[in-house]
């Protein structure tokens, strides 16, 4: 089977499978997502929400954040891991956007990137979740862990299966299908051991025999 046929299929049962597949992520504004969003790498969801339930109440505009206490502020974040550099960002953050940006968290690719602790993976997470604006996918664990095994990318490097899955799939679906293969990923391709025998997507999957 083709693999544009074969990656539609997939989109198609997940969609069935995981209906209301969203952003686990709680935020109000484009900053809130931003933060939120950067704190989350290496972490989860749930402590990330548990971190900016308080976090968010102080922490309100990029001045906020600029003009934070950098001790003061990795203790406030220190359960979401790596708390010094995530602190440094989040400071860095604040600064530039004051500086570059008007205070306002930037709607393009090439202007969040320029931001510390932003790469194209935060960036899409933001683009779409904060401006309902598609420019690539965001590549987390689970969308690299399943692209590999379901035969959509060859690749390790997060930015090369970003270009393989945005050649094979529409770009209507490339901020859906993130979020149905990180449902997926968490609850049945797990890293260590996946439920095949339970996988909506076995019949479409070429390393379901080897687990």
């Amino acid at each position: 089977m083709e693999t544009k046929v074969r990656a539609q299929k997939i989109i198609e049962i997940l969609a069935k499978g995981y209906p209301r597949a969203s952003t686990a992520l709680h935020f109000k504004n484009p900053l809130e997502m931003l933060v939120a969003t950067v704190l989350s790498a290496q972490s989860t969801d749930k402590i990330i929400n548990q971190v900016t339930e308080n976090l968010f109440r102080k922490y309100r505009k990029p001045e906020d954040y600029a003009n934070a206490d950098l001790r003061k502020l990795e203790g406030e974040i220190k359960s979401a891991g790596f708390y010094r550099n995530k602190a440094k960002y989040l400071k860095g953050i604040g600064e530039k956007l004051i500086d570059e940006f008007g205070s306002e968290v930037p709607k393009t690719m090439d202007e969040l990137v320029q931001l510390p602790g932003v790469a194209r993976k935060t960036a899409n997470v933001v683009l779409w979740n904060a401006f309902r604006v598609v420019e690539g996918i965001a590549i987390d664990t689970h969308v690299r862990r399943l692209s590999q095994r379901l035969g959509l990318s060859e690749n390790k490097d997060p930015n090369k299966i970003e270009k393989d899955l945005m050649v094979i799939i529409p770009k209507d679906k490339w901020p859906h299908i993130t979020n149905l293969l990180i449902s997926h990923g968490r609850r049945i391709c797990t890293a260590k051991k996946p439920r095949c025998q339970e996988c909506i997507l076995c019949k479409l999957c070429p390393s379901a025999a080897t687990f």
